[in-house]
Formats: C-alpha cells, structure tokens, sequence
C-alpha cells in the first residue's frame, strides 16, 4: 500500500487552487475543463479539490464539509518548509485565518496552523530532522 493522494471537497474547485498558489507557492497541476476536480502539485502525493456536487456523487451521500463549521474538522494538510514564519505571514496575506503563529516544539521543530477559506486545516512546519 502507498498513499498516494488526498482529496478536500470544496465549493469553487479554481478559486481553491489559486488560494494554495498565492498561499503556498503549490504549482497547479490540473484543472478538469468543467471545474469539478483539480490537482496540485506536491511531491510524491497529489493534494486534489473535487467541488461538492462532484465529491457527493462520488460518495453517494453527504458529508460534513469543513466550510460549514466554525471549527475547523479532526484532519490537517501538512507542508513543510524551511521559513515557518515567513509561510505563515504569507498564507495570512493570501486570505487564511491564523489559528496558531509560529512556535518552536520541544524537539525543536517550528510549527504554526492556519485555515484556508475554504475550511482546510493546514499545519506549516519545518521537516523533522
């Protein structure tokens, strides 16, 4: 078994894409010509977006979509990255909600949280030595 990819449902699959662009520096992979499905590039996984009447066809049912709560869902997107700071303050500019600044662990990594527009919990942090 590989992990090979995670999929965030979301209401507007482009406006999403963008907002990890500008937030993250992520280069957009793909964008399904009808807007339902689309890719980042990250590495060795994908992190994809899939619209929400896509995701609820696929599933065949609903779900809790994490723009529909003010808190943010039991799950995180994890980048690391040599400037935790400096990628904070940028995802703040790119329009994410700050939930914790930069701090430096114990172990002596730095970690910060931030919550994209569209709901997405995502830990910035240096690697782990």
């Amino acid at each position: 078994m590989q992990f090979a990819y995670t999929i965030v449902y979301v209401a507007d699959v482009a406006t999403t894409l963008d907002f990890f662009e500008r937030a993250f520096g992520l280069r957009r992979r793909f964008l399904h010509d009808g807007g339902g499905y689309g890719e980042l590039d990250t590495g060795s996984t994908t992190l994809s977006f899939a619209r929400h009447d896509v995701a609820r066809d696929s599933l065949g049912q609903d779900y809790c979509a994490a723009d529909r709560s003010t808190l943010p869902l039991g799950i995180e997107i994890g980048l690391t990255c040599a400037d935790v700071p400096a990628a904070y303050d940028r995802a703040l500019a790119a329009g994410a909600t700050g939930l914790k600044a930069p701090t430096v662990k114990p172990w002596g990594q730095t970690v910060a949280y931030v919550r994209g527009p569209e709901g997405t919990l995502v830990e910035l942090c240096t690697p782990m030595g």
